[in-house]
């Protein structure tokens, strides 16, 4: 009971109906598309959650991003994915334990459960489109080798996860936008998956809800980000 007490005063209502309103679509579409693959379930209920804490600027958001990370791994290797399995298992993953121990070492104020916003100079953002650049040629070759399904759009998950982690470890609240480009591609990967298996279609909402709640993350940012620069 304590535990709910603590989340209502936590979270505001809006975030709250948010949370409970990607939970319900997540299990709706499980049960009408799936109702096989709990890995699946678990994994987007797991993500769902980490992205409200995420948007709050709360490390725990990235500890539970680190679990979703290694189940959403396994999920893209049953279906050849493995852009989505080495994005996630070797990038995404060990990023977000880089992201977990920078945003616990800058709190805003002390405050534990809210990390200091950063503001990244223009040397940077290059520095890190340049890399980003570099990390897609080279994993491009390494993908085609493997034979990765859907090739072209799984590269360009790649592009798009590698960008959002570096802005999460960073503390730019742009890391939300970017993870919300990788949703949309992410949407149209799982598209192409459930023309073959309708199963996957559970996958699609899950990613539907992602973007809904990175683009709020976004906004929410932003605003920690004039609150705290006043």
């Amino acid at each position: 009971m304590n535990l709910f007490k603590k989340a209502y005063r936590y979270f505001t209502k809006g975030e709250l109906i948010l949370w409970g309103a990607s939970v319900l679509l997540v299990l709706i579409s499980f049960f009408c598309f799936d109702r096989v693959n709990y890995l699946t379930l678990t994994a987007s209920l797991i993500g769902v959650t980490s992205l409200i804490f995420n948007a709050k600027g709360n490390p725990f958001g990235q500890l539970l991003m680190i679990i979703f990370s290694l189940l959403y791994g396994i999920i893209s290797y049953s279906f050849s994915y493995y852009g989505e399995m080495i994005t996630y298992l070797g990038m995404t993953m060990p990023m977000a334990l880089f992201a977990l121990i920078s945003w616990l070492r800058n709190p805003y104020q002390g405050n534990r459960a809210e990390v200091s916003v950063n503001r990244l100079k223009r040397r940077e953002i290059l520095f890190m489109l340049v890399l980003a650049a570099v990390v897609t040629a080279l994993f491009f070759f390494v993908l085609k080798f493997f034979r990765t399904a859907n090739l072209f759009f799984s590269t360009l998950s790649l592009t798009t996860s590698f960008i959002a982690v570096y802005l999460t470890f960073r503390r730019s609240p742009y890391f939300a936008l970017a993870y919300a480009s990788n949703d949309v591609v992410l949407i149209i990967l799982w598209v192409l998956a459930a023309l073959e298996n309708i199963s996957y279609l559970s996958v699609i909402v899950c990613f539907l809800v992602f973007l809904v709640n990175d683009l709020y993350g976004f906004i929410n940012w932003l605003k920690m980000q004039h609150r705290q620069s006043c």
